[in-house]
């Protein structure tokens, strides 16, 4: 006989460019067990391109499809904190989305097909000008994780301009392989990936090229990225985020 499955809460998915050091992280995660007891709360990227909204926002859309709904997502690149930039929350996919109005979550709805925008209106007694990430997006994902009362109001979409492809390094792993903006879809498999006036073919793998070969391969992200077997891309080629890649027939 069937039994009806019991009900799942959602976990809450840290995304934020603070770094694996330092006191941030730790805090906020201090929020959370504080305001969501017995949710779970997983560090998924901390190491987001620090205070680039527009190059963290391809990997959270890239991300936020790889952890099935329910979901609340903690989004925290925020260069603009303590200044008039809205705090936001969005419903979409059967996910939760908490962040800054500054274009860093709207990659990620336009992928999971849209959703509802909301401004939050709540504000906690204390509210520190610089660390909205503890003080107002950590107790907001929390309450929404819980399904408590949260103060807010719909708004329209907000459209910041963000590339949802952009042809450019927006990420250096800590190997040291480049990724970036560019979805497996957009590049062909025989197609010349050129960087840093370097002429790179796709491998499947690492071990389909020699030792020291640069290449691009598609990640466990589905976007396309530069490496070396045995090295570092970022160092042989000299990438950074930011850096334009482009798409050559082979």
């Amino acid at each position: 006989m069937l039994r009806p499955r019991a009900r799942q809460d959602p976990m809450i998915l840290l995304f934020t460019d603070f770094g694996p050091g330092g006191p941030y992280t730790g805090q906020v995660e201090a929020v959370l067990a504080r305001e969501a007891p017995g949710v779970a709360a997983v560090r998924i990227m901390e190491d987001a391109p620090a205070m680039r909204a527009g190059a963290a926002a391809v990997l959270l859309a890239a991300l936020v499809e790889t952890v099935p709904p329910p979901a609340v997502w903690l989004c925290v690149v925020d260069p603009g904190v303590g200044t008039a930039r809205r705090a936001l929350a969005v419903r979409t996919a059967g996910r939760w989305l908490v962040g800054p109005d500054n274009g860093l979550m709207e990659p990620a709805v336009r992928r999971l097909g849209g959703g509802r925008w909301h401004e939050i209106r709540w504000r906690p007694s204390r509210l520190s000008d610089t660390f909205h990430g503890r003080d107002l997006f950590a107790p907001a994902a929390a309450r929404l994780a819980r399904g408590a009362p949260l103060d807010m109001a719909p708004v329209p979409a907000p459209d910041h301009g963000v590339a949802d492809e952009p042809a450019e390094v927006i990420y250096v792993d800590p190997y040291g392989n480049c990724v970036t903006g560019l979805r497996a879809g957009a590049v062909a498999g025989g197609a010349v990936l050129v960087a840093a006036g370097r002429r790179l073919r796709r491998a499947r793998t690492f071990g389909e090229v020699p030792p020291g070969a640069a290449f691009w391969y598609v990640d466990s992200m589905g976007l396309v990225e530069i490496a070396v077997h045995g090295g570092s891309a970022a160092a042989r080629l000299g990438l950074r985020v930011g850096d334009p890649v482009a798409v050559e027939r082979a």
